[in-house]
């Protein structure tokens, strides 16, 4: 295990009887349900790309994308794409149909936590940036390593809302109050047009922008964050959590007796993808189902306490 998480580190959330999800948007967002959240303690931002490296360099731990994918999980594809890679987003340089996510993704050989944008980048150029290409195995293992575990849906998704009750966003009922940008998402026509006048065109610094009322950055916007939370397409059943304990290193080492390759895990609070024009999934309701081993530029995680230690 590695040093243990001090809880004056930790944000604490109170805990709440909420109701989690929205009818006003996206079909996997209801119905909205009635769930208990007890008090959780959180780290205050994304696990940062300086953090995870130094999780890696106590352990020895290789990422999924540092992996090759198994022949036997894709049988059809050319062996010589059978490479360490993961996905990366990929600007256009034009408008695209939004109906093809192939126009502004690309599968990179050599991408991974350490190459954020490929072989050529480094993340030593982006240390406080939260880590990307990570594996829900990667996140469990850290937490592991950390003391720690990763949220439920329903711990994220009320902490996401930062106090407020029944506002579409974080921090109340506009996208934009006053035109002031609350989150790093993506400002301009999507996928082809950068217009963040703050220069943050791909991920961003952790706490960058405002906390919201439980003093959390980044909630909402910069990566997609994995929870320990079963996808289900709808919230009109229960749902299975799964706590992060023990878990080796993807290649080749045993994995958690309960996951299976075909899982998908509910992700949470959007990315700096997420724009009016495509995804507005820059709110606290906001889920989508993501394959466990499926490894993105957008795509990070925190941890949290469910002890005060």
């Amino acid at each position: 295990m590695g040093t243990q998480t001090s809880i004056e580190d930790l944000v604490a959330v109170p805990g709440a009887a909420v109701q989690m999800g929205n009818t006003r948007f996206y079909p996997e967002e209801r119905p909205v349900v009635s769930v208990d959240v007890a008090d959780v303690w959180w780290q205050p931002h994304a696990v940062t790309n300086a953090q995870f490296a130094a999780f890696v360099t106590a352990t020895g731990h290789v990422s999924v994308a540092e992996c090759p994918p198994d022949p036997e999980d894709f049988p059809d594809a050319e062996p010589a794409l059978l490479v360490p890679g993961s996905q990366v987003f990929t600007q256009p340089s034009g408008p695209v149909p939004l109906h093809d996510w192939t126009a502004w993704w690309r599968w990179q050989p050599g991408a991974s936590w350490r190459s954020p944008q490929g072989p050529r980048s480094e993340w030593r150029d982006v240390p406080d940036h939260p880590v990307v290409h990570v594996g829900w195995e990667d996140a469990a293992a850290y937490a592991t390593w950390a003391g720690l575990d990763l949220p439920t849906e329903a711990e994220f998704e009320h902490a996401a809302r930062g106090g407020l009750v029944d506002r579409d966003y974080a921090w109340g009922d506009e996208l934009h109050p006053d035109g002031q940008i609350m989150a790093n998402t993506w400002q301009g026509p999507f996928p082809w047009r950068s217009d963040d006048q703050r220069g943050h065109h791909r991920t961003s610094p952790v706490a960058s922008y405002p906390a919201n009322g439980y003093g959390l950055f980044d909630m909402i916007g910069n990566v997609w964050e994995w929870t320990r939370t079963r996808w289900t397409p709808t919230h009109a059943r229960e749902v299975e959590d799964l706590a992060a304990g023990p878990i080796a290193s993807c290649c080749g080492a045993s994995l958690r007796p309960q996951l299976r390759e075909t899982d998908r895990m509910v992700t949470k609070g959007g990315s700096h993808l997420c724009s009016p024009h495509y995804c507005r999934r820059y709110r606290p309701a906001a889920r989508q189902g993501h394959g466990a081993r499926d490894s993105t530029s957008h795509l990070g995680f925190r941890c949290v306490s469910r002890t005060p230690r």
